[in-house]
C-alpha cells in the first residue's frame, strides 16, 4: 500500500460514507494532472521526474507539474502497457534493480542515439497523462497513473456525489453498507433492505458460515447496487445491481446489467490540466440522470425476481464431492490460495450444489483484506449460474 504520509493514507477498507467522503475531499485538493511529452519524463533511481511544464493558475492557486514522484504499482502497470515492457519484468526491476528499471523506461521513452554498439532507436513521439498527488513533507509526490492523453477523467468525489444524487431521487430508504478506496478504484455498496425477494433454490440447505443462520428458514435477498469508479484507468464508472443475502450479507453483483460510463475524451494539449467546471458539470449531470434510472430499475422486486429466476436451474445442480468445487471454479481463474479458501467456506455452508459454490465465493469475498480482491471475486461468482 502506498501512502503520502502515515497521517494521510490513500486507501481505506470497509470505510463509512463519511470517512470516505473526507478522504476523497482531501485527495481532491492534492491532485495534479499533467500531460507531458515522453522527452520530459525521466526515471531516476526508480522515481519519476517531470520537467518542462509551465505553472498554471487555478482556483487552488499556482499549480506546478514539474517535480519528483514516487510511482505506485498502478503507475508501473501503465508504463508497462504503454511502452510494451512486460509488467512482471518491470515489477521485478523495481523491487530488485531500480537502475535497470531506469534504463528500460528511459530507453523506450527517449530512444537511443550515438551508441557505438547499438543502432539508433527513435524517441517515443507521444504525450501521456500523468495523474499525481502533490509533493508533501516527504519531498516528493505520488505518481498514480500513466495514461493516454485521450483519457477522460471522472474523479471519485464527483462521481460519488453525482451517483448518490441520482440514487436519492428514487423513493425508499438506502443504506451505505461499506466502501473501499484502493490505488485502483473506489467501490461503494448500497443496500435497500425494504426491497426484498425470495431465492429458496439458491439458499436451499445453506447455512451462514458467519452466524449459522439457515437459508431454508429465511431465503431472503435484499436489493442493492454498487458504485465503482477508477481515476487511474482500472475500469469505467459503473453502477451495478448487487443482491445481498440477508442471513450472511453475501453480495452478488449482476455485472451483465451494469450501467457503464467509459473514461474516454479528446486529445489533450501538454501541460498542467485545469479542468473546465462546465465540461465536468455536463458529464456529472449525465451520471446523475443515468444513476436515477439505473437505481429505479435495480431496486425493484420484479427485476429481482427476474434475475433470481435466471439463477434457479443452475443453482440447484448437485455436486457429489467437495473436490468438484475445484473443477467448476477453474474457469474463474482463482489462485490456489483463493480456491482453498472458497472450499473452506463451501464446507461451512453445507450446501452441496452449484448455488452453494456461489455462496461460498461471495462469503469468501467478505473475508479478504484487500478491497480490489473483494471487488474482483464478487464479480466472478455469478458466472457459475450463467446458463
Amino acid at each position: 500500500m502506498t501512502t503520502a504520509t502515515p497521517e494521510r493514507p490513500t486507501t481505506a477498507r470497509n470505510a463509512t460514507l463519511q470517512d470516505l467522503g473526507a478522504m476523497l475531499a482531501d485527495q481532491h485538493t492534492r491532485k495534479v494532472d499533467v500531460v507531458a511529452n515522453a522527452r520530459d519524463i525521466t526515471a531516476v533511481n526508480g522515481m519519476i521526474v517531470v520537467t518542462g511544464t509551465e505553472p498554471v493558475l487555478t482556483a487552488d492557486g499556482v499549480t506546478q507539474g514539474d517535480g519528483l514522484y514516487r510511482p505506485t504499482d498502478v503507475f508501473d502497470e501503465g508504463v508497462a502497457a504503454k511502452l510494451g515492457i512486460p509488467a512482471g519484468y518491470l515489477k521485478r526491476l523495481r523491487n530488485e534493480r531500480p537502475d535497470i528499471y531506469d534504463i528500460n523506461v528511459n530507453g523506450w521513452l527517449k530512444g537511443i542515439k550515438d551508441q557505438p554498439t547499438y543502432a539508433d532507436a527513435p524517441a517515443d513521439p507521444r504525450s501521456f497523462l500523468l495523474r499525481t498527488f502533490k509533493s508533501d513533507e516527504s519531498g516528493h509526490g505520488i505518481a498514480r497513473a500513466f495514461l493516454s492523453d485521450r483519457y477522460g477523467i471522472i474523479d471519485n468525489l464527483d462521481a460519488l456525489h453525482a451517483a448518490l444524487a441520482g440514487a436519492m431521487a428514487v423513493e425508499g430508504d438506502l443504506t451505505v453498507d461499506s466502501a473501499d478506496l484502493t490505488e485502483r478504484r473506489m467501490v461503494v455498496r448500497v443496500v435497500a433492505p425494504e426491497v426484498q425477494a425470495l431465492a429458496p433454490t439458491l439458499l436451499k440447505g445453506y447455512r451462514s458460515p458467519f452466524n449459522g443462520a439457515s437459508g431454508d428458514e429465511n431465503p431472503v435477498l435484499w436489493a442493492g447496487f454498487q458504485i465503482a469508479n477508477s481515476e487511474v484507468g482500472s475500469g469505467a464508472f459503473t453502477i451495478t445491481p448487487r443482491l445481498v443475502v440477508q442471513i450472511c450479507t453475501n453480495g452478488m453483483t449482476v455485472t451483465k446489467d451494469a450501467l457503464r460510463s467509459v473514461h474516454l475524451g479528446g486529445k489533450m494539449g501538454e501541460g498542467v490540466i485545469d479542468w473546465s467546471r462546465d465540461t465536468e458539470q455536463k458529464a456529472l449531470e449525465l451520471i446523475t440522470a443515468k444513476a436515477s434510472d439505473a437505481v429505479r430499475t435495480f431496486l425493484n422486486v420484479e427485476y429481482m425476481n427476474h434475475v433470481i429466476a435466471g439463477w434457479e436451474r443452475e443453482a440447484a445442480a448437485e455436486l457429489e464431492t467437495v473436490e468438484a468445487v475445484r473443477d467448476i471454479t477453474k474457469p474463474l481463474a482463482f489462485s490456489v490460495d483463493q480456491t482453498e479458501a472458497i472450499i473452506a467456506q463451501f464446507v461451512k455452508g453445507g450446501q452441496m450444489t452449484r448455488g452453494g459454490v456461489v455462496n461460498a465465493i461471495t462469503a469468501f469475498a467478505q473475508t479478504v483484506e484487500d478491497g480490489d480482491e473483494q471487488y474482483e471475486v464478487e464479480a466472478k461468482a455469478l458466472r457459475l449460474l450463467d446458463a
